[in-house]
């Protein structure tokens, strides 16, 4: 039977083959990785990535999907919300287990010592940037993401300062990622077609990223995004003073014009 696109899902199913042959070179999955997929709908990217990996989870609200989805032999079927999985957990317990060899290979003897999972996905875009802020709370056992976003989403993510996209995602991201756009997806490649263009973002972890409180890395990004208009004085500046803050900073800018790094410094000299 036919499954329906649910709206309330955000659900465009990925049908064009080149695109997805495309989108498998991007990601370059190998049997050795433990990968996890969101959103996986009908399988189009599912199938041939589990060809390649020889065993895959699967992250699947729609309760018709995770049917489906479990009567695939190598597939693990996590029936969730996205928001409420807590990867970390997912991560280790992915590590603890031995998987079976894809067909006709042989078991690797390395699979368990290796740390960190894959997350791949075709994201609902009316949540796309909780589960992107959902995933930096579990960065440290995360290798890469690959995820298919709105364009313009994608846009605000790899900005660079005092341009129109830079925004408040540009900073919370980019202090933990190296990121790129890979590849266009236009709307006709999907069923039904989005209203908007779409794209694929890579995203990596840096590897010595500094060390900063998160939550009040995010409180001062937030505060300084809030009016984004008026210079900082006026928003930043009393957040600051609040703190009784003692350092300098030049607070005669707007907060696109200030570099992800000085976001970064001034949350450690707050701290």
């Amino acid at each position: 039977m036919k499954h329906i696109a649910r709206k309330r899902f955000g659900q465009h199913f990925l049908t064009d083959q080149g695109i997805i042959e495309a989108i498998v070179r991007e990601i370059a999955p190998s049997p050795a990785d433990h990968m996890v997929e969101i959103g996986p709908g009908l399988a189009a990217l599912t199938q041939p990535l589990v060809e390649r990996l020889g065993y895959l989870t699967v992250i699947e609200l729609d309760r018709d999907l995770a049917v489906r989805l479990r009567a695939h032999p190598r597939l693990r079927v996590v029936e969730s919300d996205v928001l409420k999985v807590d990867f970390t957990a997912l991560a280790h317990e992915l590590h603890s287990v031995q998987r079976p060899p894809a067909p006709g290979g042989a078991p690797d003897p390395q699979r368990a010592e290796r740390i960190g999972i894959r997350v791949v996905g075709n994201l609902p875009y009316n949540i796309s940037t909780p589960i992107l802020f959902h995933l930096l709370d579990h960065v440290a056992v995360i290798q890469d993401q690959h995820f298919m976003l709105q364009k313009e989403v994608i846009d605000r993510m790899v900005a660079r300062p005092a341009s129109a996209d830079y925004s408040r995602l540009s900073v919370m991201l980019q202090w933990r990622y190296a990121m790129e756009n890979v590849l266009f997806v236009p709307p006709e490649s999907f069923d039904p077609p989005p209203r908007v263009d779409s794209a694929i973002v890579r995203m990596v972890p840096l590897a010595q990223p500094p060390a900063i409180d998160l939550k009040l890395y995010g409180e001062l990004v937030q505060t300084a995004f809030s009016q984004r208009r008026k210079i900082l004085r006026n928003t930043l500046g009393k957040w600051l003073e609040a703190r009784n803050f003692a350092g300098t900073f030049d607070l005669q800018r707007r907060a696109e014009e200030v570099p992800v790094h000085e976001y970064v410094a001034l949350a450690q000299a707050v701290q």
